[in-house]
């Protein structure tokens, strides 16, 4: 990795600009035109380097109130499956495999929902029980009690100047 590479990885870590052009942005704080960190990205999003780019917005200020993670128990032959489902429903804010941990927990798909009320989210779950592979898949639905701290992912330190 290049030491512009670094750079472009490390402004996009501390979060975009709320700009109409924030790539310009991270170059100019970078030393590179915009052109430049949009190919680098681009590089680094095709070789696997990093795997998207997202935004983490701060849902409370948004006025979304009840936040839940729903968690299924989904048979592991085909949670992928049911995963890309469960993912593409424009609701679902977060969806990904984790492993499961018996005896104490058996759950193995994650899906968030952020919602403005305990009912509306409560209804969405029950909507994507009703999606192909989910009928009568034991779920539960955890409300969020208190937020933490919400940043994007660190890939890379800043290169240190010689």
């Amino acid at each position: 990795m290049t030491e512009t590479d670094q750079c472009v990885l490390a402004a996009v870590a501390d979060g975009l600009s709320f700009s109409p052009r924030p790539y310009a942005d991270i170059g100019r704080r970078v030393g590179v035109d915009e052109e430049t960190v949009i190919a680098v990205l681009r590089a680094m999003l095709d070789a696997g380097t990093i795997k998207r780019l997202g935004l983490v917005a701060r849902h409370r200020e948004l006025g979304y109130r009840a936040n839940a993670m729903v968690v299924w128990d989904v048979p592991d032959d085909h949670v992928d499956e049911v995963g890309r489902r469960v993912g593409a429903v424009d609701f679902v804010t977060l969806c990904y495999r984790r492993a499961r941990r018996p005896p104490h927990w058996r759950y193995n798909l994650f899906s968030m929902i952020h919602g403005r009320d305990r009912a509306t989210v409560l209804a969405q779950a029950d909507e994507l029980a009703r999606l192909p592979g989910l009928a009568d898949t034991p779920r539960d639905v955890l409300f969020s009690r208190r937020r933490f701290k919400q940043r994007g992912a660190r890939y890379a330190r800043p290169p240190v100047p010689a």
